[in-house]
């Protein structure tokens, strides 16, 4: 399985976490995490909060809030605190609401290639980069 699961830039201890296989669960009770499950679908993940994630289609989310989401087709969240559902729409990346407060913003991300590597960037840091190279 090609997944990744870090945490304040570092790869998680394994044993914070559980995966099972064979119900496509990933379950933590571990706060401000980056998941990346993109080449994977049908998954579901039970988070805290703070949260950001990259997955292939049809996923479910458990989540608290402030996380921010990157899907494929046919994928919700169900927001614990506040008892919402939120259907994501392909390749529109958004941002929970704090805690709760119903809701999300949609992000707005540039993405820039550098030899071969993606590498996603907010609207500001977008500006920021783009004044930096055409002035």
């Amino acid at each position: 399985m090609n997944y990744s699961i870090t945490q304040n830039g570092k790869a998680l201890d394994p044993s914070k976490y559980t995966i099972d296989e064979k119900t496509k669960t990933f379950s933590i009770n571990e706060d401000n995490l980056i998941l990346d499950f993109s080449n994977l679908n049908n998954w579901t993940f039970k988070t805290g909060s703070g949260c950001t994630f990259k997955t292939g289609p049809s996923c479910t989310f458990k989540t608290g809030s402030g996380c921010a989401f990157k899907t494929g087709p046919s994928c919700v969240v169900i927001r614990r605190d506040v008892f919402e559902v939120i259907e994501l729409k392909e390749d529109q990346p958004i941002k929970l609401n704090k805690y709760n407060i119903k809701g999300y913003t949609a992000i707005k991300s540039h993405v820039v290639t550098i030899d071969g590597k993606d590498i996603e960037l907010s609207e500001e840091s977008f500006n920021n980069l783009k004044k930096q190279l055409c002035d």
